[in-house]
């Protein structure tokens, strides 16, 4: 029989008087770390000791003890209890919890000391999200518990959310399955059902970033940055019952709305009263909507109104504001370092100027009797009102015909796909699609349509930067008339036609070229004359460069590089032929202005691109950006899934769909091109060419 092992003995426990004890030079924190002396005080007093000193006999020479003991382990709760009774919160001889060493043990003061300090594991931090979440729910505040710890009731706030995530994915941390930036990923949404969707979603998916976790479960909801939230505000939307998610991790921008379709009643229901409001000045309509098609205005006739003058006491307001914003600069002219608030002052100084500045138009109230007004919403959230449009069937009839000037009710028809909110538009068309995979089909003929509309925005834009290749542009137009064999009714003639695109995708007057088109018109329209009896003299008093930017802006306007839908029987407006030549023109105009459409913005996202084209074309986009690793790791998922992984694939991958690309200049053969000579996106099948996508 074997011998059975010894029985270890614990150390006994004493409470010993505070002044019989006295900190041991064996302890081997030196440095300083985590809660300071007088915060650790005040949460022994608090909570009083939680843990006991661990406590030697002090022996005399002859090995006798003394009656007093060191502390080698335990040396920052002793300095906590010394600095309360040198503030008198702690008697001198308050008896004080302690675990006595035998002085005669083999174990040195150091290893206790350092044993108590490294051998010990640190609590897990779901543990600490969970404790966290058990005081609130015994009725702790989030400043308490925040005040207690040393730490903000941000972090506070950051914890109890990590606690609120769903109880099998937290499950899934603590074994390790999960890092704690996906787990604080997660935190963006309350539904637990969602969560774990998105996390059996990432079993199949080569990522599994926070990032992308963010992206899908924010997917369905509205970024509170959105111009629609800032015009009916997130405190309206939030006092009808609407929820916002909130990302306590990461810059949100201020979250995201979680119910799209509250908020589009919203903007219908305040877009209405103020189409109402506005039609109470006398107008004969007006048209309401988010976005106002491209170019909503054409055949319309603009009416002129008059500017109201500035009152004595707004042109002294102006003045003073005008004087401050000069003295503010010259005070700090030579400071490198400007004080945020100064920099606040002349922004709202600039802004008040803005508005003092910035003249309202009275009309004529026979001219509102005909005319109309179109009102959408700003990038900013602000209200766009664009008054005084007649349309061509209200014009006056000539002869003893009388128009009825009687307002009519408020026309939301202009638009009107937008009131329901564009952005949300398209997504659930592709969501239930369920492709049979025929091969790559070309690209339908309304998409390439929509996205030549784009190109030919962004290409009046580069050619109005460019006066030179602007003027070579109108010289051979001219040439064109003059020596081939062109109409000559008069001894000079040149036309230049607005263009009009058909069926202009949605969003198009938001874009950046066309917001660059608009600001560069608003511009010319400031410095040119009121009357046209006075634009000659105007012209002569311009300089060269003047006449130049002002003749490429001019010409940039007939820029017409859309590949338009051609009618299936021969009596359209617009031929196939004439489509072939124009856009083969269009490229050399491009290279010429050294066209980038990458750099003009346009970026192939989910509604202005994928959701238009067939799965196995999105496909071959994303491994001809990408590569073909990166198409397999998409090439499983459903249309929906797949159109928004690749417009995040995408993203920065500076890759454009083929009716965007302008060939280089040395493939374009000018003398050789014929009919033959079309673009890749146009060289198929006629009747193959009109298949839209699944």
């Amino acid at each position: 029989m074997g011998k059975q092992p010894a029985k270890i003995t614990l150390s006994p426990s004493r409470d010993i008087p505070f002044d019989q004890l006295v900190l041991s030079q064996s302890n081997v924190r030196r440095i300083k770390a985590g809660v300071s002396i007088p915060e650790l005080a005040d949460d022994i007093a608090r909570r009083t000791l939680l843990q006991s000193l661990n406590v030697r006999p002090v022996l005399d020479e002859d090995g006798a003890e003394t009656g007093m003991f060191e502390v080698p382990a335990g040396g920052r709760r002793y300095r906590a209890l010394e600095l309360l009774v040198k503030q008198k919160r702690l008697a001198r001889t308050a008896l004080v919890p302690c675990i006595v060493k035998a002085a005669s043990t083999d174990i040195s003061a150091e290893e206790d000391s350092y044993a108590e300090n490294a051998v010990r594991e640190q609590l897990h931090p779901l543990d600490q999200f969970r404790a966290m979440q058990a005081m609130i729910d015994k009725g702790s505040a989030a400043e308490d518990i925040a005040a207690h710890f040393g730490v903000t009731p941000a972090v506070v706030r950051q914890r109890l959310k990590l606690a609120s995530v769903a109880p099998a994915l937290c499950e899934i941390y603590a074994d390790d399955g999960m890092t704690l930036e996906q787990l604080m990923a997660f935190t963006v949404s309350d539904d637990h059902a969602r969560q774990e969707q998105v996390w059996e979603m990432l079993a199949h998916s080569f990522n599994k970033s926070a990032a992308y976790i963010r992206q899908r479960l924010t997917e369905n909801s509205v970024r509170v940055a959105d111009k629609r939230v800032r015009f009916v505000t997130i405190d309206a939307y939030v006092a009808a019952g609407g929820g916002v998610m909130r990302d306590l991790f990461e810059d949100d921008d201020g979250g995201w709305l979680t119910d799209p379709a509250l908020l589009d009643t919203l903007v219908a229901d305040k877009l209405r009263e103020a189409g109402e409001t506005i039609a109470a000045e006398g107008w004969k309509w007006v048209a309401t909507a988010v976005d106002m098609p491209w170019p909503v205005t054409n055949g319309h006739r603009e009416i002129s109104g008059t500017e109201v003058v500035m009152s004595d006491d707004e042109q002294t307001r102006l003045a003073a504001l005008q004087s401050e914003a000069e003295e503010i600069e010259a005070q700090w002219a030579d400071e490198r370092e400007v004080p945020q608030d100064i920099y606040d002052r002349l922004d709202a100084i600039n802004a008040e100027i803005g508005k003092l500045v910035d003249r309202s138009l009275v009309f004529d109230g026979a001219d509102m009797a005909l005319a109309g007004v179109f009102v959408s919403i700003e990038r900013d959230g602000s209200l766009c009102v664009e008054r005084g449009y007649v349309r061509p069937e209200d014009e006056p009839a000539t002869g003893s015909d009388a128009i009825d000037g009687e307002p009519d009710a408020v026309d939301g028809a202009v638009g009107s796909d937008a009131q329901t909110g564009s952005q949300t538009s398209g997504a659930a068309a592709i969501e239930d699609e369920d492709e049979v995979d025929e091969g790559l089909k070309p690209l339908p003929d309304r998409l390439v349509a929509d996205l030549t509309a784009w190109r030919t925005l962004a290409l009046q834009d580069a050619l109005a930067q460019s006066p030179a290749t602007a003027f070579a542009a109108v010289l051979h137009a001219l040439v064109l008339q003059t020596c081939y064999f062109a109409s000559r009714e008069s001894c000079l003639q040149i036309a230049v036609h607005d263009v009009s695109f058909a069926n202009p995708p949605s969003g198009l007057r938001d874009s950046a070229p066309a917001r660059s088109l608009a600001e560069r018109a608003r511009y010319w329209e400031d410095r040119l004359p009121e009357a046209d009896a006075d634009l000659w003299a105007a012209l002569l008093a311009m300089d060269g460069d003047d006449q130049a930017a002002l003749f490429a802006h001019c010409a940039s306007l007939a820029v017409n590089a859309q590949c338009e839908i051609v009618p299936k029987y021969d009596n359209g407006r617009v031929s196939k032929h004439s489509i072939e030549r124009r856009l083969a023109h269009s490229h050399i105009l491009a290279n010429a202005v050294g066209l980038d459409l990458v750099a003009a913005g346009w970026r192939p996202t989910v509604d202005g691109y994928f959701r238009s084209v067939t799965k196995p074309r999105i496909l071959a986009d994303v491994a001809e950006a990408r590569g073909e690793q990166f198409a397999g790791m998409i090439d499983h998922l459903k249309k929906g899934d797949m159109a928004r992984e690749a417009e995040r694939l995408l993203e920065d991958a500076q890759w454009l769909p083929e009716p965007l690309r302008t060939p280089p200049a040395h493939d374009l053969d000018t003398d050789d091109a014929g009919d033959d000579a079309l673009p890749a996106f146009l060289d198929e099948d006629e009747s193959a060419y009109a298949i839209a996508a699944e």
